[in-house]
């Protein structure tokens, strides 16, 4: 199959603001912008540049309702430093009834996306 994911598109009422914020969180470079759109990719010679899919900011007029149907999970080396690094940048952490015993934080950035930062391998995850 000649197939491969190019992107994921992130829909936004601010996409310059809302790429700042992933551009800080992820530490990826903007290749990309137009009046309504934003592209970040990895950093350039990294393991992950031309392997994970871009993030493509797109502007929508209306705003975000209701919860993810697809989202992030990001897999740092110290969750909690992460975590409160993210919170420091704008994100929150939100309950989407994951519970208490869940080894990962669920956390919306300043639009209200939710992804999940999950556990460092070294701690014992596996997954998520």
């Amino acid at each position: 199959m000649a197939l491969r994911v190019q992107c994921l598109c992130i829909d936004a009422a601010d996409p310059n603001g809302l790429a700042g914020f992933w551009q800080d969180a992820l530490g990826w470079r903007r290749t990309f912008e137009e009046e309504g759109q934003v592209a970040l990719e990895p950093p350039a010679g990294s393991a992950e540049d031309g392997v994970v899919p871009d993030l493509l900011f797109l502007r929508v007029p209306e705003d975000k309702a209701g919860k993810n149907r697809l989202h992030l999970d990001l897999r740092p080396t110290d969750q909690a430093a992460e975590v409160a690094r993210l919170e420091g940048l704008g994100a929150r952490r939100v309950d989407v009834g994951q519970g208490p015993q869940s080894t990962w934080v669920v956390m919306a950035d300043p639009e209200g996306n939710e992804f999940c930062v999950l556990r460092a391998h070294d701690e014992g995850a596996a997954s998520t």
